[in-house]
């Protein structure tokens, strides 16, 4: 590839867009970003939902790679695991890692984007705000945006979608081409609340934890922010009792609180303004059997793979895309080639933190509290305790570590396995029989990879 063809244009400088346009902008690529939101630096953060996202080891691997890492963290919250709060107003902190090593970090996607545009534009990107994809003539190599009223044609040598899981440009991708597209509807619904700062100042609840109230069949739970408030997110099914269906206004939503989260409700001063004003989120996963379209265009996070927030991991994998791509485009092949390669790498791993996170869901809602989950958990960590190079929990793979998603869900598989046989008709661990089971984990399981 000649320096005269390292250009590319990416649509959509949400975090995907914007750091990938740092890390190619860093590698000496031409850049250019098309974003149909105003420039937020200018009229403020106007975001969809989703306030706050939680931060992890991919995620802040790619920031490392931006040289950003240190101007994210200064603004995050660390969470060192899940504050269960039980229906009788009890509270039990379950530690996500070891130690303090271990941990995500809370970040506001509002000032994470600032910070993002910021660099990207540093680092040597353009940037053009206002400016949605209209459509894209792909045999000519013109992408049409709006913006100020009129039409802008933009000629390119290939795009990048960033722009989200209602992408502009997988839609123009799917009329050159079929991208197997399917979205799955999860039949639940959120909606954010808002707990304020003290009088004085500081947060109501342990600053650093992820908080949550596992009640079966649907939840709440509530992240720290930056500026001592906590964002709060009510989990419903969209139908049966409770739902969105039977939880209509502000009214229904304080007797639910009031009913099965108790120790929550004198928190959250404008609970019924919250619930009438903000939307109702949707929950979906989204499959795509193909991410691009021959040299020409290439789809990466949200836009290509969608899924539902209960893994924490939606930003950490797109960021992980990210750099990905950046990498298969230093290769010295041609754009087709790196495209192909970068969706062979990275489709399979997107299945599997997909299934994983809706697995999540179920573990967060009605397993939390349950003994034998509880149980294995236990067994969990002292077998990642004897075997170090060889047992690490699911959690602490998809989370701590950078072995490919894949790896770990199949791994994770084994390894629930094994527990679950180890603990069958067991309520405590006493009389498990070491022997066999470190037997079977040296017989199952494989020295894990170290990570580069």
């Amino acid at each position: 590839m000649g320096m005269t063809s390292r250009h590319l244009t990416i649509v959509g400088a949400g975090l995907a867009g914007a750091l990938l346009a740092t890390l190619l902008a860093k590698r000496g690529w031409q850049v250019d970003v098309f974003e149909r939101r105003g420039d937020p630096r200018v009229l403020g953060y106007a975001g969809g939902r989703s306030i706050n996202l939680a931060l992890a080891e991919r995620g802040l691997h790619a920031l490392r790679n931006a040289d950003a890492d240190a101007a994210v963290l200064d603004k995050a919250v660390m969470m060192r695991g899940r504050m269960v709060h039980f229906l009788d107003g009890s509270q039990q902190l379950q530690r996500y890692g070891r130690d303090d090593s271990e941990v995500i970090w809370s970040i506001s996607r509002g000032e994470l984007n600032l910070t993002l545009i910021d660099a990207a534009e540093a680092a040597g990107a353009r940037l053009h705000f206002d400016r949605r994809l209209d459509h894209v003539d792909f045999d000519r190599g013109i992408a049409h945006f709006l913006g100020d009223g009129a039409s802008h044609p933009h000629a390119f040598t290939a795009l990048v979608g960033a722009d989200g899981a209602g992408s502009a440009l997988r839609s123009e991708m799917g009329k050159c081409t079929p991208l197997g597209e399917r979205t799955e509807f999860l039949g639940h619904g959120y909606k954010e609340l808002e707990i304020p700062p003290t009088i004085d100042g500081d947060f109501q609840l342990e600053a650093n934890a992820l908080h949550i109230w596992p009640r079966g069949g649907y939840m709440c739970i509530a992240l720290p922010n930056d500026e001592r408030t906590f964002t709060v997110t009510l989990f419903l099914p969209n139908e049966g009792d409770p739902s969105f269906e039977t939880i209509q206004d502000g009214a229904d939503a304080r007797a639910l609180f009031a009913r099965d989260f108790a120790d929550a409700l004198p928190l959250i001063p404008e609970l019924e303004s919250d619930f009438e004003n903000n939307p109702t989120g949707t929950l979906a996963t989204l499959y795509l059997e193909r991410w691009h379209l021959d040299g020409r265009a290439v789809l990466l996070g949200d836009a290509a793979h969608a899924m539902v927030p209960f893994h924490g991991q939606g930003m950490n994998c797109a960021f992980e895309d990210c750099v990905a791509l950046a990498n298969h485009l230093d290769g010295d092949g041609d754009l087709e080639t790196a495209f192909a390669a970068f969706e062979a790498e990275r489709r399979p791993n997107a299945l599997a933190i997909q299934a994983m996170a809706l697995e999540n869901y179920l573990e967060m809602r009605a397993r939390v509290d349950d003994a034998d989950f509880l149980l294995q958990r236990a067994l969990e960590r002292q077998l990642a305790e004897r075997h170090p190079g060889r047992f690490a929990p699911r959690y602490a793979m998809v989370t701590f570590r950078r072995l490919p998603y894949a790896t770990a869900f199949e791994r994770g598989r084994v390894q629930r396995e094994l527990l679950v046989e180890a603990t069958r008709g067991r309520d405590s661990l006493d009389g498990i029989d070491w022997a066999w089971l470190d037997a079977e984990v040296e017989r199952r399981l494989s020295p894990l990879a170290s990570e580069a």
